[in-house]
């Protein structure tokens, strides 16, 4: 699978989104609740691989990321490990296809979207994702209007 391909599924993902869960995106609900919806209707393009939302594993172990910790918000004590919004792997082996950050667009603190591309570039590089994307999602008033950005290391 391509990256013109992973684009056009999650372009038809977020049509589907805001067509079918229009509601939360109008009224700004968590991004957890966003992200978990994209998921689910991104599941039904990738019959072979798992797709999970805030996964923190790599087979058996921790998800830990060579990055500077300060830099990650986690429940973590030691804010090493790291949860993805949605990943697209084969879980408990090294397939790993896609990671997904999303921001709503009313998260307007660069810092915040600043992390995620780090994340995403260690993913790319430790993990092996063969594809990392950062999606800014339009929500209240810009619901609808979104950005998919593909993450390069």
């Amino acid at each position: 699978m391509g990256k013109s391909e992973i684009k056009k599924i999650i372009d038809y993902v977020l049509v589907k989104l805001l067509k079918n869960d229009s509601d939360i995106l109008e009224i700004d609900i968590n991004e957890r609740t966003i992200s978990h919806r994209f998921a689910v209707y991104l599941e039904k393009y990738f019959d072979d691989w798992s797709v999970d939302c805030e996964y923190n594993r790599d087979h058996d172990n921790k998800k830990t990321l060579n990055i500077d910790p300060s830099s990650i918000e986690t429940n973590d004590t030691n804010a090493q490990t790291v949860f993805p919004d949605i990943i697209v792997h084969k879980r408990r082996t090294d397939e790993n296809l896609l990671v997904i950050e999303m921001k709503k667009s009313t998260n307007t603190n660069s810092d915040n979207r600043d992390k995620d591309i780090k994340k995403l570039r260690a993913f790319k590089r430790e993990l092996n994702y063969q594809f990392a994307v950062f999606i800014n999602i339009g929500v209240d008033d810009n619901s609808g209007k979104n950005t998919v950005e593909f993450i390069e290391v």
